[in-house]
């Protein structure tokens, strides 16, 4: 059975034509092609796999699955990070699929545990050593998301979260004034807002105006870059604030999961910007204090790229998903 992959984001859209691999392994895959797409450049979703279709698939396919940031209800993925709305019931009728499957991304890349993932990234702090038990998929990005991975027999359980949209909790003192001049009337401010790649921008531009100074980097990139090159104060600080804030979401998610088998920071803004990271804050305000300090301690934490790996859980996923489907109805028939 071919059928399309793809991990869609907030910049780029990762797509595969695969098909479950002939020598018998139970979930085995085959990718057949692969691309990576910039989502700006395309004016639909339909569009891009169009775009993959017609350079890369040479055989007829009438089955899709969507890892997409945001979470699908219904027939639509409700977000506030994608370039375009994403509608299973369109893609069906544009592209002309029999069957257009949708999931989180990183509820795929949580899948791809089972997978290579796992065994690709670089050690940031906590054990050498994965115990047995959850584990965590992490990654600002576009936006910031997370999901859940439990082991257990057949098959390990998945679980999705908006953790990105919780509250932002300021720990600092200028992280408070940061959030007083994202809010200045108060209400609600996602983490989001400063723990993704648009959100170090942000902070950044809320550093100038708090000193009086007018912010002269323009993008994510530029601001690391300079951090990196010790060239702008302001964007040392914010990358300072970014990982230190960075260090204490993924410690309070750790808190409520306590995942034994390993946190994976995932993306590849995460991986460019790693030397940085690894000598920032981050392992200090992940560990917290008191009690739990040695609770967490216990945790490893990996920076790897995002890669294919999306693309790889979301297909595990389908196939575990079709494989479901295809019991129930042998057990009605």
């Amino acid at each position: 059975m071919y059928f399309l992959a793809g991990d869609i984001g907030g910049t780029n859209g990762h797509v595969a034509l695969m098909r479950a691999a002939g020598d018998g392994r139970p979930g085995g895959i085959e990718t057949l092609a692969y691309r990576v797409f910039p989502c700006a450049s395309f004016p639909s979703l339909a569009a891009l796999l169009q775009a993959f279709i017609a350079s890369e698939v040479h055989t007829p396919v009438s089955r899709c699955v969507l890892a997409c940031a945001g979470q699908p209800m219904g027939d639509e993925v409700v977000n506030d990070n994608l370039a375009w709305p994403v509608r299973s019931d369109v893609l069906r009728a544009t592209l002309g699929l029999d069957e257009v499957a949708l999931l989180n991304d990183f509820e795929a890349l949580a899948y791809a545990i089972e997978g290579p993932l796992a065994a690709s990234g670089r050690h940031l702090c906590g054990p050498l050593v994965r115990g047995q038990g959850p584990s965590l998929v992490v990654g600002p990005g576009t936006g910031l998301g997370a999901a859940m991975h439990v082991p257990g027999s057949p098959h390990a359980a998945v679980f999705a979260t908006e953790a990105g949209q919780m509250d932002f909790a300021p720990h600092s003192l200028r992280e408070r004034k940061v959030l007083a001049w994202l809010a200045p009337d108060g209400g609600y401010v996602p983490v989001e807002r400063i723990v993704s790649g648009p959100g170090l921008l942000t902070v950044y531009e809320a550093l100038c105006a708090l000193d009086g100074e007018v912010p002269s980097l323009e993008t994510p990139r530029a601001v690391t870059a300079a951090a990196a090159a010790q060239a702008d104060a302001h964007a040392v600080e914010a990358v300072e604030l970014f990982c230190a804030a960075l260090g204490g979401f993924t410690g309070n998610l750790a808190m409520t999961t306590m995942p034994t088998g390993g946190i994976f920071l995932a993306g590849g803004f995460l991986s460019s910007m790693f030397d940085l990271l690894a000598r920032s804050a981050f392992e200090e305000r992940f560990l917290h204090g008191r009690s739990v300090r040695a609770l967490l301690a216990q945790v490893p934490v990996w920076v790897t790229e995002h890669g294919c790996h999306g693309v790889q859980g979301a297909a595990h996923w389908y196939l575990r998903h079709r494989a479901t489907s295809d019991a129930r109805e042998g057990a009605h028939a």
